[in-house]
């Protein structure tokens, strides 16, 4: 039995237990992955200052996040095919992140649907909207979000069009997945895994199916999905949706200092520095090399969080200390989730939590809301 101490050790329990296809999925970037790369390597060469003989017995990993107050600065991000990690995925990830007291981020592609999810939950979750040429329904998801008490809308920007991920290809991920004799045979040596998704009835994009008119299996759905990311995407699109949405706009994917004065324009609570995690435009920069120049702009104006590449609680400190007010997570809870479901969530959380803590009081900081640059070389 592996003991489990480390985001590392739950992505090796992750990769045991999923379907290739699906872990894969999680694991690719697009291309040659050196952006995905970069975004780990990037974080981990910057170095702490060790401090000693400095009182650190009343420490707090507390900080607020849209005035939040949340036991470290960390919401989950939205992950497409959450739900295929393990059966009913988005609603273990939403009930774990609840328990803990962060946000989780439910995606538009989403294995289940906005409503199902907040059946099973308590607190208000943030809803993340890619924005699709079928406006209809677009419109229709941000009313669904308000009903269902979303307390944020995070729109994503960055999928005009999608990148190529040579491993979903390789692996015949697609709606409905390929069949080969080499997908029969990994989902044969995981029981598990198949046991649990018989048991649900959801094994589609819950989001989009039934809420789109001439949809009516899996097939046509690939064909509708394949033709709605809207490269015609405008600033003032978002405007729009900044007018139907009145409350907490978060924009997500944003690398650039003249994309963040935009932002800025129409009126945004929260930025996401993103790459989406390495899997849309590789050879752009690492997401910590571009906090600086954002900052620049939004620093008093609106909040800035980064994802992509953080798989230790000291990755977030690195990015409080550089100016982030704020981390989303993908990969790292996604490893949970595959590996052991609702109570993987939970443990990758307290994992994050206690590496931050006691990196903290190795540098000498009790107070994660002062850190800054100079706990760090």
């Amino acid at each position: 039995m592996t003991v489990i101490t480390s985001v590392s050790d739950m992505r090796e329990k992750a990769r045991q237990t999923v379907p290739r296809m699906f872990f894969d999925y999680v694991e690719s970037g697009s291309w040659t992955e050196d952006t995905l790369r970069a975004n780990i390597a990037d974080l981990s060469n910057i170095k702490f200052r060790q401090r000693v003989a400095i009182d650190i017995s009343k420490r707090s990993t507390q900080m607020k996040m849209l005035d939040q107050v949340l036991p470290m600065p960390v919401a989950l991000a939205p992950t497409g095919l959450a739900g295929m990690q393990t059966a009913d995925g988005e609603i273990h990830a939403a009930r774990a992140a609840e328990k803990f007291g962060v946000p989780f981020t439910l995606s538009t592609m989403s294995v289940c649907s906005i409503e199902e999810v907040r059946s099973r939950t308590s607190s208000p979750f943030w809803f993340q909207l890619y924005v699709m040429k079928d406006r209809a329904f677009i419109y229709d998801l941000i009313e669904r979000a308000k009903r269902a008490n979303c307390s944020a809308l995070m729109i994503t920007l960055d999928l005009q069009v999608m990148g190529q991920r040579h491993r979903d290809v390789k692996n015949g991920l697609s709606v409905p997945p390929k069949i080969s004799l080499k997908n029969i045979i990994d989902l044969v040596n995981r029981p598990k895994w198949c046991f649990k998704m018989l048991k649900t009835k959801n094994r589609k994009f819950g989001n989009i199916v039934g809420h789109v008119k001439g949809i009516k299996d899996m097939s046509s759905l690939a064909e509708w999905t394949s033709k709605q990311f809207d490269p015609s995407l405008s600033w003032e699109d978002v405007k729009e949706l900044r007018r139907r949405w009145p409350g907490k706009l978060i924009l997500k994917g944003i690398m650039d200092k003249d994309d963040a004065k935009a932002a800025l324009d129409i009126g945004v609570d929260a930025l996401v520095v993103s790459n989406h995690g390495g899997r849309q435009l590789d050879g752009t920069s690492s997401t910590i090399s571009a906090l600086p120049g954002v900052l620049d702009v939004t620093k008093g104006k609106c909040e800035t969080w980064v994802d992509g590449g953080i798989r230790t609680g000291q990755d977030i400190l690195r990015l409080i200390a550089l100016g982030a007010q704020g981390t989303l997570i993908g990969r790292a809870f996604l490893y949970g989730l595959g590996a052991e479901g609702e109570v993987g969530v939970t443990n990758v959380l307290q994992i994050l939590q206690k590496e931050l803590d006691m990196t903290m009081g190795l540098c000498g900081a009790t107070n994660l809301s002062s850190v800054d640059e100079s706990i760090l070389l």
